[in-house]
């Protein structure tokens, strides 16, 4: 029988009822992982930094600046299956604390209503703990920095970089210490808040997330994180599902389809630095928190319970789409060339075609016997490949509806989109969110997360892809509103690009504008 990842929220009701021995097991395996040397492979340090930071190999300096300089896959058909080979690696090394062998990674149920009313799950956020009769840090809070690490990007002065002994940070505090001058402006910009109070923000920011819709002649449309995971389960096939290269190849055309990698990307930001529906994250230019960087979003704990949630997202996809022993990948679309958006891994050539034959690097193990570099091919099922299965939670009713019809002719509503975006111009993540004016009030159509590595100076792969957009439905708008009602702002670490929303771009505009919003 497979282990089951369970939801923590259920851990923690087990814990509050006086079965503590779940949650406790959780907290002394993480609490093991930290404190292994941090030239250990099971360590957090060295399986954290897979992710991002600290860069290794291909990708670290400026003497391979075709490569992004961490392992993992984003903007591409590998993110899906490069993050359960890598979910997988850490239970190991959790399960290989003593007493520990039964622990699972259990999932953030990001959709639960618990989620939709509170937020974050409380044992994510607490800072103490008591295990073994004893109070300690709580390990799924925050991380500190056994060592530092560099950015090592020349045209960077100074670096994004984090000193030995920093300590992860989430909205609505500020993780940037590169400088003198931003360590004093980030420690202002945090004294604002005590740690409860923040926690409060943090969780209220979540529930704004979630939750957000608009309202067009009295109906109610859900637009948040929760309708985007809802949505995301009818994509179609597996290329676009994955992830959103190959997703805004197919809106550009077809209908509508959201990518798994949308929400989950929206939830980074969230937790990261960016509030929804107001803005206030740049309270100083470039407030951010770990989550909103791949540079170091997987040295934050609460990274491994947002992809567990991920993760069984895209299995009850496979469930909805009988798709738990093969995935095809549409050869030669956007999204499948390591030369995509994010740009080539540690072991992958740049310009390369991606399948599920492509080593998910730097995972190795015994494969039927032989200890071997794994493959997407190697993680397609779940119960019968490697082990574990997913308890209940939310999702499931809209994972059990027959898998919707897509035509490849686009013959549905206008979308608004927004196109050329440099991403030259943008230190980090982003925010694309368009909005109307409706019934003299102002509503969020959508918004679309572009997770992002710090800079894209020193990438050269980077720099031939540096153009980013969206596309946004209608939602039955076109019909009521003049085409000046609606709006784009691109909101960055540094306020708004441009400093102003744009509207829809005119042939006769005289000034440039810095990206361009037309309905189509």
């Amino acid at each position: 029988m497979p282990r089951i990842r369970r939801s923590l929220t259920e851990l923690q009701a087990e814990y509050e009822n006086g079965d503590k021995k779940p949650l406790e097991d959780l907290m002394r395996a993480w609490k093991g992982i930290k404190e292994l040397r941090s030239d250990d492979p099971r360590s957090f340090f060295v399986l954290g930094g897979y992710h991002g930071e600290p860069f290794r190999g291909a990708g670290w300096g400026i003497g391979e600046p075709l490569f992004w300089g961490g392992y993992c896959h984003h903007g591409n058909v590998l993110f899906p299956v490069w993050h359960r080979a890598y979910l997988y690696a850490l239970e190991e090394a959790l399960r290989s604390v003593p007493g520990c062998e039964e622990v699972t990674i259990p999932f953030w149920d990001e959709c639960s209503e618990d989620s939709l009313k509170h937020g974050i799950p409380w044992s994510l956020t607490v800072e103490k703990f008591t295990l073994d009769g004893e109070e300690i840090d709580n390990p799924l809070r925050s991380y500190v920095f056994p060592t530092g690490i560099v950015d090592h990007i020349s045209s960077d002065n100074p670096n994004y970089s984090k000193e030995k002994g920093y300590e992860t940070v989430r909205y609505p505090y500020s993780g940037l210490v590169g400088s003198e001058k931003e360590r004093e402006e980030t420690a202002k910009h945090n004294a604002q808040w005590d740690y409860p109070e923040a926690v409060k923000l943090l969780d209220q920011n979540i529930v704004a997330w979630l939750n957000q819709k608009i309202v067009i002649g009295g109906e109610t449309i859900s637009t948040g994180v929760h309708q985007a995971f809802v949505d995301c389960l009818g994509a179609p096939n597996y290329t676009v599902f994955s992830n959103t290269t190959s997703a805004k190849e197919w809106n550009d055309a077809g209908p509508p389809v959201v990518p798994l990698e949308s929400p989950h990307n929206k939830v980074h930001l969230a937790v990261g630095g960016f509030d929804v529906p107001n803005y206030h994250a740049s309270v100083i230019p470039g407030a951010n928190g770990d989550m909103g960087e791949n540079d170091t979003a997987a040295l934050d704990p609460i990274f491994y319970f947002h992809h567990c949630f991920i993760d069984r997202a895209f299995w009850l996809w496979q469930e909805r789409h009988g798709a738990t022993d093969e995935l095809s990948v549409v050869e030669r679309y956007p999204g499948t060339n390591s030369a995509d958006s994010q740009g080539a891994t540690p072991g992958i050539a740049p310009n390369s075609w991606l399948s599920m034959d492509t080593p998910l690097d730097p995972f190795a193990w015994a494969v039927d016997g032989e200890v071997r570099k794994v493959t997407g091919r190697d993680v397609f099922n779940i119960e019968t490949q490697l082990g574990y299965s997913y308890g209940p939670g939310s999702l499931e009713e809209a994972a059990d509806a027959a898998p919707e019809r897509f035509e490849a002719a686009d013959g549905g509503q206008p979308k608004l989109h927004v196109t050329g975006i440099d991403r030259s111009n943008i230190r980090g993540s982003f925010l694309i969110v368009a909005s109307a004016e409706v019934d003299g009030e102002t509503q969020t159509i959508g918004s679309e997360a572009v997770l992002s590595r710090w800079h894209v100076s020193g990438c050269a792969n980077c720099q031939t892809h540096l153009l980013a957009g969206a596309s946004f439905p209608l939602q039955g708008l076109h019909e009521q509103l003049d085409p000046e009602a609606y709006q784009v702002e691109v909101r960055t670490r540094d306020g708004l690009l441009g400093d102003r929303p744009q509207r829809l771009s005119l042939l006769e505009e005289e000034e440039p504008r810095p990206f361009r919003v037309e309905v189509r």
